[in-house]
């Protein structure tokens, strides 16, 4: 059996910028074949995003954990306005629903579902913090941020 497989790696619009797209473009591809969707996530991130690593350290235990495949942790920071809060930003990856426990490697003194540029959401309910974790479900790709106190 012969698969074809097609990409469109350009989209060159002119208008509102007639500059748009041009120039010189590198791009990677990977290719995965039988890959279920989880493995399909992890390659991509691998390709994009490949871990950095430093010689000569001891182990590092993780700020945060989540124990559901289908859950990715995309960042792990500080917080804009210099709190201190630490900021987890995570999505459902693979078009299901998704219940997960996130873990964080941090007492976590309290925590809020915020937008974006990290505002508390007026009418969403925050998840009930169980010692330093958080259950969760999330609906197919939603993209959650978590704002944590620190205790």
């Amino acid at each position: 059996t012969t698969t074809t497989v097609r990409v469109s790696l350009l989209r060159a619009p002119r208008f509102p910028d007639p500059e748009t797209d041009q120039g010189v473009h590198r791009f990677r591809h990977a290719l995965v074949p039988g890959a279920a969707i989880g493995d399909a996530v992890r390659e991509g991130y691998r390709v994009n995003l490949p871990e950095r690593t430093v010689t000569g350290g001891g182990e590092v235990a993780p700020l945060v954990t989540v124990d559901d495949d289908a859950v990715v942790v995309t960042a792990v920071k500080l917080a804009d306005d210099g709190s201190g809060d630490v900021v987890v930003r995570f999505h459902e990856a693979h078009g299901g629903r998704a219940k997960a426990t996130l873990t964080t490697g941090f007492t976590a003194g309290s925590v809020a579902v915020t937008d974006l540029l990290e505002r508390p959401l007026d009418g969403v309910r925050a998840p009930e913090l169980a010692g330093d974790a958080v259950s969760l479900t999330l609906r197919p790709f939603e993209l959650v941020t978590l704002r944590f106190t620190r205790r």
